[in-house]
């Protein structure tokens, strides 16, 4: 098997992040002219220290995507392994050293339930997720008696989204980094990730090579609420409350960032790279709107708009791949 030159490889992946760098700029560039400080230190910190919760739930949608799947209880998830870890550490006083697994482990077993009803039942991987998203949420009301639980100071959670050292980032963003560079690696360097991009660009071929792809698909899914259930540990450490309304609406954030970065809603493509970069185009968006003073409807309203847009270029991106295949067809 050839090997593409060093140098290839290097232009191939700047021409990948190319283009999201540029919109990334564009944004940058936009905010820092329409408002007074958004080309500060401090609004910077602020973004970087925002983001590691939808970078994490992001990646793990990401791996569901490019298997031609989706998770629509990741933000429901994220809040109950919240309420599991409040419950645990409050009121069963468990260390964090005990209690931050076990809420992980938790958030893995929302996964692997979406993930297996789904493949092993065949039935549309929205429509189980979405009443695990249900079931998920009720659980957080009934544990949490839909009240906000504080965590007690000393207990060590607040160190993960406290900032530190003279760049003032918290141990979470790198820990959501060290995740993005993980999860790349899983993805284009292990038999894993080779096989989910494979599946979703075409299971049956697949399947009939002797491939079990059905654990592949469900190990999706049990990834993703794995780390669903991390970012809801960094949340809780970000605010030391356990809130039972948190992460309304993440998935759709979280598909967004995943579409943005390039990975396909029809699966197949994407990359965790990418997919921080897109993490990246939100954050700075809702970041610009609120220094922007735009009001809440009309934030509402930019954000699913550039969902919007992203799921039509998602789409034409396809076609042209679909056009480009044949082309290359009728040559042979």
């Amino acid at each position: 098997m050839l090997r593409p030159h060093k140098s290839h490889l290097k232009s191939i992946l700047i021409g990948e992040h190319l283009g999201l760098l540029i919109v990334l700029g564009m944004l940058v560039a936009f905010f820092g002219v329409k408002t007074d400080h958004f080309f500060s230190v401090p609004t910077l910190k602020a973004i970087v220290n925002q983001i590691p919760a939808l970078t994490l739930v992001s990646v793990g949608m990401t791996f569901v995507l490019i298997t031609g799947g989706i998770d629509l209880a990741v933000g429901s998830v994220l809040a109950f392994s919240a309420a599991v870890l409040g419950v645990l550490m409050v009121n069963h006083e468990l260390s964090i050293w005990m209690a931050v697994p076990l809420a992980i482990v938790v958030g893995g077993i929302c996964g692997l339930i979406s993930g297996g009803i789904s493949v092993l039942a065949g039935i549309p991987s929205f429509i189980v997720s979405l009443g695990v998203l249900q079931v998920a949420r009720g659980l957080t009301y009934l544990l949490t008696e839909s009240r906000s639980m504080f965590i007690v100071r000393g207990t060590g959670m607040a160190f993960i989204g406290e900032r530190i050292g003279a760049l003032g980032v918290s141990p979470a963003f790198l820990f959501a980094l060290a995740a993005v560079g993980v999860s790349q690696f899983v993805l284009h360097r292990t038999v894993f990730g080779r096989y989910s991009m494979a599946i979703g660009f075409n299971e049956t071929v697949v399947r009939y090579s002797g491939v079990e792809t059905k654990w592949i698909r469900i190990g999706a899914f049990v990834v993703s609420g794995a780390l669903a259930a991390a970012a809801g540990v960094i949340e809780t450490s970000r605010i030391s409350v356990v809130d039972p309304n948190a992460a309304i609406g993440f998935e759709l954030l979280a598909i967004a960032a995943a579409v943005i970065g390039g990975t396909s809603l029809m699966g197949g493509r994407g990359s965790m790279i990418n997919t921080f970069f897109g993490v990246l185009i939100i954050a700075v968006l809702q970041s610009g709107l609120v220094q922007m003073n735009v009001s809440e409807g009309a934030k509402y309203v930019t954000t699913g708009s550039v969902i919007v847009l992203a799921v039509l270029l998602d789409a034409s991106r396809s076609r042209l791949r679909d056009a480009v295949a044949r082309l290359r067809g009728r040559r042979r």
